[in-house]
C-alpha cells in the first residue's frame, strides 16, 4: 500500500522506516516529536495511517494539546481516524476531549460507528454528563446501533455511573444476549449506587442464566455484601473463588478484607490479608481501618508501624484510618504520633477527615480546650462542618454546655439546613436542664420543617435480609417478636438492667416516648436473630444510626442472659459484644 502525493510516493505501510519509528518511540512525547518531524521531512505528513498512529501515541503520552496540534494539521480527517482518536482520549482519560472529537466528526458529516459510540458513551459516564448521554443515546439510536452488544453495555454503564439505575436496567433488559461485561456493569451499577440488595439479586441471576462471574464481578458483590452486612453471601463467594482458582489478585483480596471487616469478622480479614502474595497501600489501609472500626485500635497501630516498616509509604487515607482508630479508643499520645509524622515524614497536607479525626481525639479524651484551640489556630480557611460537629459531640459527651452552644453556632453558621445538628444541640440543653431552650431549638426545627433521620436496623438470617424501625409491626411475626423481646428485657432487668434516663428524657420525641427504649430497632433485631438463629451462631446487626446510650447498656445485658455474642455495627464504628462487655470499652 502507498500513497501519492504530487509525484511523489510517500511510503506508508507498516514496513515503511517512519511506522518502524513510530513503535520504537512509544507513548513518549520528545521522541514521537523527532519521529514527527521525520515525517515531514521525508514527505509522509499527509498519510493518515502514520498520521493515525502518532495522534493515538501522543495521547498515550498523555499531551492533549500536541494531539490537538497534530489533529488540526490532518486534512479531511476520515471515520477510523475519528474512531481511533475518540478511542484513545477516553482510554487514556481525556473524556472531555474524546466528546470535543465526537462533535468535530459530526460536523465532518461523518457517520460514528459502534466502536465510535462506544468511547463516547464511556466519556460521558466518567464525566457524569447524564444529560449529554441521553442525547447520544439517541444517535445511537437513530444510527442503528440500538441492539449492538459492545454499545448497550456501554450504555448500561454509563446510566449506572451516573446514577440512573432506571435507565441502566431498561438498557440491560432490552439485551437479547448479555456479556459478561454487561452483566458486571449493572451489577456495579446497583452496588455503586448504594442498592447492595439488588446487585445480589442480579448476581444469584446471572448464576442461574449460567454466566460464569468472573474476578470484576465478585468486587462488586463483595462490596455490596460489605454494604450490607451480608457476611453469609460474602463467604460464599469467598469459598467460590478458592474452589475454582480464582486470582486472588490485590484488588478481590482487598474487596474480601473490606467484607469481611465491614461484617465484623476481623480474624478471617486478617487471614485473607496474610494469605495475599501482593500487597498495595490499599489492602494495608482497608486492614487498618478494619481493625479500628472494630474496637482493635492498638492492632491498628501495630499493623500501621509494620507498614511503616516493611510495607508501600502509607497515603492520606491511611492516615485517617489510623487516626480515627486512635480517636474511637483514647490513644492520644499514638495519634499525635501520627499526625506529627503525616507532615514531617511523609510531607503529606492534612485534609479535612485528618483534622475531624484530630479534633475527634482530643475531644473524646476530654482535651476540649486543646481541640478548641486546634481548630481557630491549625484549621486553615473556614473550618468545615465535620469538624465543628466532632468537636460539639465531644461538648456533649463532656456536658461542657457553654463551649457546645458556641460551637453549635458555629456548626449551624456552616450548615443551618442540617436536623441532626439542631438535635444535637437540643441534646446538650437537656442535659444541662435547659428544658426552654430544647423546646425553643424543636420549634426552630418545625419553622424550618427539618425532621430526624429515621433508624432501622437490618439482620440477615439465612442468606436474607430483614429490617426492623423503632415500634415496627409490620413483620409477619410480630407478636412472637415482641413477646420474646419482653421477656428478655425482663431478664436483663433481674440481671441489674436499667435505662438510662438521659436517652428515655432527652433524645426521643414525646410521641415516640411509648416504644421509646424497649422497642428500639436494634432490640427487635435482636429479638428476631435470637428467635431464628442457631444458638452457636453470632448475632449480627446493622445499624444506619449511631446507637443510643440506653441500647449499648442493655445488649450488654442481652449478651449474657441469652449467653450469646452480639455484633452491632452503627454509623460509625462496630460494638462487639460478649459476656456483658463491648469492644469498645464504653469509650464511644
Amino acid at each position: 500500500m502507498a500513497n501519492f502525493h504530487g509525484n511523489k510516493i510517500i511510503p506508508s505501510t507498516p514496513h515503511s522506516p517512519a511506522h518502524h519509528f513510530l513503535l520504537q518511540a512509544g507513548p513518549h512525547l520528545k521522541p514521537l516529536q523527532q519521529v514527527h518531524a521525520y515525517i515531514i521531512v521525508s514527505g509522509s505528513g499527509h498519510s493518515r495511517s502514520l498520521l493515525t498512529k502518532l495522534l493515538n501515541l501522543a495521547c498515550a503520552a498523555g499531551s492533549f494539546s500536541y494531539t490537538h496540534q497534530i489533529f488540526l494539521s490532518v486534512t479531511k480527517p476520515d471515520s477510523f481516524l475519528f474512531s481511533s482518536l475518540i478511542k484513545s482520549a477516553s482510554k487514556f482519560h481525556f473524556s472531555i476531549y474524546s466528546l470535543y472529537f465526537y462533535s468535530c466528526m459530526l460536523l465532518c458529516n461523518i457517520s460514528p460507528s459502534n466502536y465510535t459510540f462506544t468511547s463516547v458513551i464511556k466519556s460521558c459516564a466518567d464525566l457524569s454528563f447524564l444529560k449529554l448521554g441521553k442525547i447520544i443515546h439517541g444517535h445511537v439510536l437513530v444510527n442503528g446501533f440500538g441492539l449492538d452488544v459492545h454499545v448497550q453495555a456501554a450504555l448500561v454503564a454509563f446510566y449506572g455511573k451516573s446514577g440512573d439505575l432506571g435507565n441502566a436496567r431498561k438498557a440491560f433488559d432490552k439485551m437479547p444476549d448479555r456479556s459478561i461485561v454487561a452483566w458486571n456493569s449493572m451489577i456495579s451499577g446497583y452496588e455503586q449506587n448504594g442498592c447492595g440488595k439488588n446487585a445480589i439479586v442480579l448476581f444469584k441471576k446471572m448464576r442461574e442464566a449460567g454466566v460464569e462471574p468472573d474476578s470484576t464481578t465478585f468486587v462488586s458483590v463483595l462490596s455490596a455484601c460489605a454494604q450490607l452486612g451480608a457476611l453469609g453471601m460474602g463467604r460464599w463467594v469467598h469459598e467460590y473463588i478458592t474452589a475454582h482458582g480464582v486470582n486472588l489478585n490485590v484488588v478481590l483480596g482487598t474487596s474480601l478484607i473490606n467484607m469481611y471487616t465491614r461484617c465484623g469478622d476481623v480474624g478471617k480479614a486478617r487471614e485473607v490479608f496474610d494469605s495475599m502474595n501482593e500487597r498495595n497501600v490499599v489492602a494495608w489501609t482497608a486492614m487498618i481501618s478494619g481493625y479500628g472500626m472494630n474496637g482493635y485500635a492498638h492492632q491498628a497501630v501495630e499493623l500501621f508501624d509494620e507498614m511503616r516498616r516493611r510495607g508501600p509509604c502509607p497515603n492520606s487515607i491511611t492516615f485517617v484510618a489510623v487516626l480515627s482508630a486512635c480517636a474511637h479508643a483514647g490513644l492520644v499520645k499514638e495519634g499525635r504520633k501520627a499526625f506529627a509524622s503525616m507532615r514531617e515524614e511523609y510531607h503529606l497536607t492534612p485534609g479535612v477527615e485528618h483534622h475531624v479525626c484530630l479534633v475527634d481525639m482530643l475531644g473524646r479524651a476530654g482535651l476540649l480546650d486543646e481541640a478548641y484551640s486546634f481548630i481557630i489556630e491549625e484549621v486553615p480557611k473556614e473550618p468545615a462542618a465535620a469538624i465543628w460537629t466532632a468537636m460539639l459531640g465531644a461538648c456533649k459527651m463532656h456536658k461542657n454546655l457553654d463551649l457546645g452552644v458556641q460551637v453549635a453556632e458555629q456548626l449551624l453558621n456552616a450548615e443551618p439546613e442540617n436536623p441532626g445538628h439542631y438535635v444535637m444541640l437540643s441534646n446538650i440543653y437537656a442535659l444541662a436542664g435547659r428544658m426552654d431552650r430544647v423546646e425553643m431549638v424543636r420549634n426552630v426545627m418545625i419553622q424550618k420543617c427539618l425532621k430526624k433521620q429515621v433508624g432501622y436496623s437490618t439482620i440477615e438470617v439465612d442468606h436474607k435480609t430483614y429490617l426492623f424501625s423503632m415500634g415496627d409491626k409490620s413483620h409477619p411475626e410480630t407478636n412472637e417478636i415482641y413477646r420474646y423481646l419482653d421477656e428478655l428485657m425482663s431478664r436483663c432487668r433481674e440481671a441489674g438492667y436499667a435505662a438510662v434516663p438521659e436517652s428515655v428524657l432527652h433524645e426521643l420525641e414525646e410521641e415516640e416516648r411509648e416504644f421509646a427504649l424497649r422497642y428500639h430497632s436494634e432490640k427487635l433485631a435482636i429479638a428476631f436473630g435470637l428467635l431464628k438463629m442457631s444458638h452457636e451462631a453470632p448475632i449480627r446487626i446493622i445499624k444506619n444510626l449511631r446507637m443510643c446510650e440506653d441500647c449499648h447498656w442493655a445488649i450488654k445485658y442481652i449478651s449474657v442472659v441469652a449467653n450469646r455474642e452480639i455484633i452491632v455495627r452503627d454509623k460509625l464504628r462496630f460494638h462487639h459484644f460478649k459476656d456483658g462487655s463491648c469492644s469498645c470499652l464504653d469509650y464511644w
